[in-house]
């Protein structure tokens, strides 16, 4: 591979891919009646979020690691918020034999 296409990457490319995973993410959680992909939707949203905090960081800020110590606080906390996450859908799991959002809905009371 040419070393020099690397070089031709610039800001709005990695805007485009953030751009794409979010929406993604935001299709996931609209559309999905499953619990675990709505989870799984939630972190495509927080990656998003990651990549351009890196990308700006790279590409506008004077101080370079600023987006990398955002970035890496957010993926602590999403890793605390699919921990807890699991562990609340396995007790609804657990509680109605179902991750199905509309089923769990109805179930209530």
């Amino acid at each position: 591979m040419n070393p020099s296409l690397l070089m031709n990457v610039g800001l709005q490319h990695y805007l485009v891919l953030a751009a794409v995973l979010f929406c993604i993410g935001l299709y996931g959680v609209i559309t999905s009646r499953n619990l675990i992909r709505v989870l799984m939707s939630i972190e495509f949203i927080l990656n998003a979020a990651n990549i351009n905090f890196v990308a700006f960081s790279h590409f506008a800020t004077p101080d370079p690691m600023a987006g990398q110590i955002f970035a890496i606080f957010i993926m602590t906390i999403a890793a605390a918020e699919a921990g807890v996450a699991l562990a609340i859908v396995l007790a609804i799991y657990k509680h109605f034999q179902s991750v199905d959002i509309d089923r769990i809905h109805l179930m209530k009371g």
